[in-house]
């Protein structure tokens, strides 16, 4: 699938070929797939016990460094790249599988809308904002993020923000012909006087905040990063604008 070019923002171009993609994926999004499925097999395969806990040392998000720092600053160093490098680790490949769908479903019309850059940009700082979220209710539990889910979280905030709306349609001044042109990026305003929009982000934050209160009714602690989830998909949701083109 080709990536948007100079027309209306939040268009798509449909580029003429003799030939079938192999994925319909766009690049990006394959190549993100592709990455992550390449870290897990390296984990699951190759790395021993001692080698899995070095990757996780190094690259998982552990709030924990944070106080540790205080003492020795060595010690708060992987500071700088865990909280991007814990969205490409997954717990398993069931997590691991979950999230891949999550992320071609939602992913996809970002990468369709904005191209790779700013879809990875999205990505990883949406990352960065679920884990610190998730440091700032965890940093004395000794816990661990590992996963995509704070990074595909904002890519679904940012789609939130036009998946809903109607798609434009202009005239072609030259030959009368009517052209869609895509969807707008919708105000803040326009989104919560949209039933479908208004209800995705309601029922998107009540699920994911009453995941604290779970133990309560199931008796059982879920291993869900609620904090990433909801960090993530508002620093999406937010930021999402800085990459809409102006026509």
């Amino acid at each position: 699938m080709s990536e948007q070019g100079p027309h209306a923002p939040g268009s798509e171009n449909v580029r003429a070929s003799g030939r079938e993609p192999v994925f319909l994926l766009p690049g990006v999004i394959t190549a993100m797939i592709g990455v992550m499925v390449a870290i897990q097999a390296a984990s699951t395969f190759v790395l021993n016990q001692d080698g899995y806990g070095q990757l996780i040392f190094w690259f998982a998000f552990l709030p924990l460094r944070i106080v540790a720092a205080g003492d020795n600053l060595s010690l708060g160093l992987p500071l700088i790249w865990t909280p991007f490098t814990h969205a490409l680790l997954h717990g398993g490949w069931d997590h691991l599988l979950i999230n891949m769908a999550w992320l071609a479903i939602f992913g996809t019309p970002i990468a369709r809308r904005y191209g790779a850059g700013p879809t990875l940009i999205l990505f990883f700082v949406s990352s960065a904002a679920g884990a610190a979220l998730f440091a700032a209710t965890t940093l004395w539990s000794g816990a661990y993020l590992v996963g995509a889910s704070g990074g595909i979280a904002g890519l679904t905030g940012a789609a939130v923000r036009f998946i809903f709306q109607p798609v434009l349609v202009m005239q072609n001044p030259e030959t009368g012909e009517r052209v869609p042109v895509g969807r707008r990026l919708a105000s803040f305003a326009d989104l919560a006087k949209d039933t479908r929009a208004r209800m995705f982000i309601l029922i998107w934050v009540v699920l994911n905040a009453a995941v604290p209160l779970l133990p309560i009714f199931t008796g059982t602690n879920v291993q869900v990063a609620w904090q990433a989830h909801l960090g993530g998909f508002f620093a999406g949701f937010l930021l999402v604008g800085l990459f809409e083109r102006r026509q």
